[in-house]
This record gives structure tokens, sequence and C-alpha cells, in this order.
């Protein structure tokens, strides 16, 4: 029996046979073919791992190699292998002591009793694969300060350029969070709030004089950071994610020092809709998670009324809090635990069983 019919999202040939991507959104590639996982990185230098079934779950057999070349190999095999899926299970056969002892250190394996497995809740927690500049140490030194009335870690500066990259199997595409270019965004930015769809939540429309200020405004904001998403390179949505304790949500619950929200506007029509909303929505609370080890929690505040938002969330892993009312409007608070989100593998999406809704464009 071929191992890989035993993942429910790569029981297509198609996708079997076409060329998957991992680490940091596609240096390492990765084709399957029936009990065959052959990886290679940026330079063609491959590793090439045999899979077959065992028990419920499956076995990636490693050959033996320098631990150098196999580890990120094996990280780029894990990735691809459960980025679509949330209930495969690997073991691996392993005959290397030295080599089982690095993948338990660097958190890419645990031990089951005789059984060395996968863990892949461990493995998404490692920023070093998604982030480009990952901070050394998980997260910026704590030093608290007083801003605004409220006592809370000195923020970390603002990152330039990509933040976070990932594959996204199902659509075929890279999918990464930028830092906001003022000069550069201005104008997709202004487009993108003038746009109906958009306007109608975020209620931000205006001239080019207003769109500017509010970049620059936020972008000098050391508890908000302005990203713009994209696919492949492609711009497609304007996205906030800001360090709760300073924000206008603070006030509404006991918020830790590392919680964080987030704002996101699709601007795109082509980038609506359930395939696109099952990829940025896990990949920007993934990014979240990442960016700080420290973040345990991450908050929303949907309009009460906004009720296709609220199930989007819902079936992201998040858990309705209460209602509270903000000055613009009623809000629901709604809060996504990180031990949820990675115990439950959420970064894939859920199983389709029955024809999707569809999808609203953003999030105020």
């Amino acid at each position: 029996m071929n191992a890989l019919t035993q993942i429910p999202s790569l029981r297509d040939r198609a996708r079997l046979q076409a060329r998957l991507k991992a680490g940091l959104g596609g240096r390492m590639s990765i084709s399957l073919d029936d009990d065959v996982v052959d990886v290679r990185d940026s330079d063609g230098v491959g590793s090439i791992f045999r899979l077959t079934p065992e028990g419920e779950g499956l076995c990636l057999h490693v050959p033996a190699g320098p631990v150098e070349r196999l580890l990120p190999a094996l990280c780029a095999a894990i990735e691809a292998l459960t980025a679509g899926e949330r209930t495969v299970r690997i073991g691996f056969g392993c005959d290397d002591g030295d080599l089982a002892a690095v993948l338990i250190r660097e958190g890419v394996a645990i031990r089951k009793g005789e059984m060395l497995v996968a863990e892949p809740a461990l493995l998404w927690q490692q920023p070093r694969l998604w982030l480009p500049r990952a901070a050394p140490n998980g997260g910026h030194p704590q030093l608290h300060v007083l801003s605004g009335g409220q006592r809370h870690p000195r923020r970390a500066p603002k990152p330039v350029g990509v933040c976070y990259a990932r594959f996204i199997p199902w659509l075929g595409q890279v999918l990464s969070f930028r830092a906001v270019d003022v000069d550069g965004d201005l104008g997709l930015y202004h487009r993108w709030m003038n746009d109906p769809r958009v306007e109608v939540v975020w209620e931000d429309g205006g001239d080019l004089a207003r769109h500017g200020h509010d970049l620059e405004e936020r972008t000098a904001d050391p508890h908000v950071l302005p990203l713009i998403g994209c696919a492949d390179g492609v711009p497609f949505g304007y996205f906030e994610v800001y360090w709760a304790r300073e924000n206008r949500i603070g006030p509404h619950y006991d918020a830790d020092d590392y919680d964080r929200g987030w704002h996101v506007a699709i601007g795109e029509e082509a980038f609506r809709g359930r395939g696109w909303i099952t990829a940025w929505l896990p990949s920007l609370m993934h990014f979240i998670f990442l960016d700080d080890i420290r973040t345990q929690r991450i908050v929303g505040e949907p309009k009460a009324s906004h009720a296709q938002q609220i199930r989007n969330l819902d079936r992201a892993g998040f858990a309705k809090v209460k209602y509270f009312d903000l000055p613009h409007k009623r809000a629901l608070l709604v809060m996504l635990l990180r031990e949820r989100f990675f115990a439950d593998q959420l970064w894939a999406p859920e199983p389709v069983t029955e024809a999707p809704a569809s999808e609203a464009s953003a999030q105020a």
C-alpha cells in the first residue's frame, strides 16, 4: 500500500506528483512519489527518505549521513507531511543514536517508549523555519516601561522586509507577510481602504493624505506592526498585529504582557473565499506565536453582528469570551490559546464536510 494514501490531504495523485516546498517558504523542495520523500536544498543537494505504513501512522526511514544535512531535510519533510493535515502521525526509523539525540534536542522528535516519533506541535513552534529574522532567544529582552498609563514590556524594534513565509500546499503558493513600506504601499492601502467591502467594516475610507498619515502613525507606534500579506509575492491584504496591553482592548480583560491581537482587510477580490482564509488566518496566528515565544494568547474583537467572521474564528480555534462595548461598536472578545493552536495542529485546515459558505473580506 502506498504510505501517502494514509494522509487524506495527499491522496490526490496530482498533489503527490507535485513538488512541495518547505523551510522559510520554499528554500527546500520536496517530491513525494509512492514511498519516497525526496528533499533538496536550494543548491540541489538531496536527502531521500523511505516512507512506509506503520500501525495507524507512518514511518520515515532515515539513511546514514551528516547531521548538518539530514536535520534541515527532516524538518522540511515533516513540515510538508503535516502542513495540510491535522491527524497524521509519523515515526522515525533511525539507527544513528547521535542523530536521534539531535532530533530530540532540536524539538523535532520525542521518545515514546522505544519509538522515536515526530512531534509536529514542537516543530511548528520553531521560529527559524518560518521567520527569516527570528530572534535568537525567541523574543526581545524584557524591560518594563510606562506609556499611556500602562506598564508593559519595551517592544522590539519594528522589522523590515519579509517577516514570515510559508508554503501553502492546498494553494501551491508561498504566503508571506512583510512590513509595510509607507511610500511603496500607500497606493495599495488607499485603494483597499476605499473598497466598499472593506470600508463598510473598517470605516477608514478617505484620500491619499489621510491614508498616508494613518500608515505613518501606525508604523511609528511601537505597539502596532502593520503588514502586507502576499501570495507568491503578489500583495492581497493589509494586516495589523498589536500588543493587547497597550491597545484599546487591554482595559476590557486581564491582558498579559505578551498577548497580541490583529486586524485584517483583504483588499483583492481574487483572494477572498475559503481557500484563502484557511491559508492567511492560521498563518497569521502562526506568525504571531512565533514572533515572540512568550505570547500565549491571541485576542480579537470582531463586531458582534459580524456573524460570518465569528464563524471563521470559531473554525480557527478561537473561543468566545464575552461581549463588550468599544466607542465605535459592540464587540465580541475572542481568544486563541497557544496550547490549542499547536496541540490541535490548527495551522492545517479542518476537513471540509459541507459546502462552505461565502467568506467575509475583513475584520475590524
